[in-house]
């Protein structure tokens, strides 16, 4: 307004034309402060931050791209376990988008009705891309968007906009265990935070038979007979494959409380000492931006293999393992697959194990404590020298193995852990 008057000075008299100038800026003050006190500036102010955050939630939608990535010997696209497309995720990608102008009027009729808080904690939630723990976001269940061809529950609008196109109802949703509201149901709010849910795994049945894994395939005798013993970095010597023995974990450990114990290999050497898992919940990574938990990026580790380096710049965020009722879940925080094999993911009267292909974003549970009651006790004299009494899980980063892969046993992947659980 003060460059409308100054140009206004210069076509005026000098005298008359200061004369004028004090007038407009009388005029424009009286102006300026009439809509002060009315709460114009303020209510514009509001809008434009408010609108701000709801354009950058907008632009933050996941736009349908592939679930998991590929590299180039392509196991991220090989089968394994379970689905149709490979993997007991059903599929490794999304050809939905969220262009559709239905979609769009949901989400934009539900941002609406959010205030600032929420809105800011969504967008926090949806930047840390799962890489850092966020709050709960915690949404009345009224004010539950609706239009007349389609309704969708509040975490499942959200996830479907911010995370999984293709997503269609609740039922395909897994709470994670470190969302607050795990195992509660509230009858008035609901956790919305996209990040506290995971997609849950579906098994076709009967799997196909080339995910077959032979359990007679893994015994220590069929072995070559050239394998060099492995070291353990700050450990002692220690020949794969299969586990370690009940008096191995015993001398390590000592008399520490926990539910699981945890070894991550590099091939055939396993690298660190046993971690021991106390808390419900632990994450697995490599490099999490804030992570608290087993950190690989930490370990000395001797191996210079190029595709060992290569697999395990690709960790990223890795795994979140937890302890819950029914049994014990892994979920999949990385952006490449996860290969697992459990002798609960199986049939109790097959001689044969499954290896599941897990997708990024997707939980399944590794080992299911009900299932294990029926079960006996594995007899790893066939795996390893001396037995060990409770029951384990192998898990292999971005890598998958078995008779559809190239590498036959798991000593042959990169980077893989092996989860032992005390069920004593």
């Amino acid at each position: 307004m003060l460059q409308i008057c100054a140009a206004v000075t210069g076509w005026l008299p000098s005298r008359t034309g200061w004369i004028h100038v004090l007038r407009i800026c009388l005029c424009c003050t009286w102006l300026d402060f009439s809509r002060f006190l009315s709460g114009g500036s303020s209510s514009r102010m509001f809008r434009t931050k408010r609108s701000g955050l709801v354009r950058r939630l907008w632009r933050s939608r996941t736009l349908g791209e592939t679930d998991g990535q590929t590299d180039n010997e392509g196991d991220a696209n090989r089968g394994g376990g379970g689905g149709g497309g490979g993997g007991c995720c059903g599929g490794k990608g999304s050809k939905y988008t969220n262009s559709d102008p239905e979609l769009k009027a949901l989400m934009h009729s539900l941002l609406k009705k959010l205030k600032e808080k929420q809105l800011e904690l969504l967008l926090q939630a949806v930047d840390s891309k799962g890489g850092a723990r966020t709050s709960c976001l915690l949404l009345p269940k009224m004010i539950e968007p609706k239009l007349s061809k389609q309704t969708y529950s509040l975490p499942v609008l959200i996830c479907k906009v911010f995370r999984w196109p293709d997503l269609r109802n609740s039922s395909e949703l897994k709470r994670l265990y470190c969302c607050e509201s795990y195992g509660t149901n509230s009858p008035d709010s609901v956790c919305c935070n996209p990040h506290h849910l995971s997609r849950l795994c579906e098994f076709e049945s009967p799997p196909p038979p080339y995910s077959r894994f032979p359990m007679d395939s893994l015994k220590q005798s069929d072995l070559p007979d050239s394998v060099p013993p492995s070291t353990e970095t700050g450990g002692t010597h220690y020949t794969a494959p299969g586990g370690l023995s009940e008096s191995r974990i015993s001398q390590e450990l000592g008399s520490q409380s926990h539910w699981c114990v945890v070894a991550y290999w590099e091939e055939r050497t396993r690298v660190g000492r046993l971690y021991t898992v106390q808390e419900p919940s632990l994450d697995i990574f490599y490099d999490l931006p804030h992570g608290n938990g087993f950190c690989l990026g930490q370990l000395n580790s001797d191996n210079k293999s190029q595709l060992v380096t290569k697999v395990r710049s690709k960790i990223g965020y890795g795994i979140q393992l937890s302890k819950e009722p029914d049994g014990v879940w892994v979920y999949n925080r990385s952006n490449y697959p996860i290969f697992i094999k459990s002798v609960t993911l199986d049939n109790p009267d097959s001689r044969t194990l499954l290896v599941h292909k897990v997708f990024p974003g997707y939980s399944i549970k590794a080992f299911d404590y009900e299932k294990s009651y029926t079960l006996q006790r594995p007899n790893d004299h066939d795996f390893t020298h001396e037995p060990w009494s409770g029951f384990s899980v192998q898990i292999s980063f971005v890598k998958g193995w078995g008779q559809c892969y190239t590498r036959q046993f798991i000593t042959s992947c990169p980077c893989w852990l092996e989860v032992f659980l005390n069920n004593r």
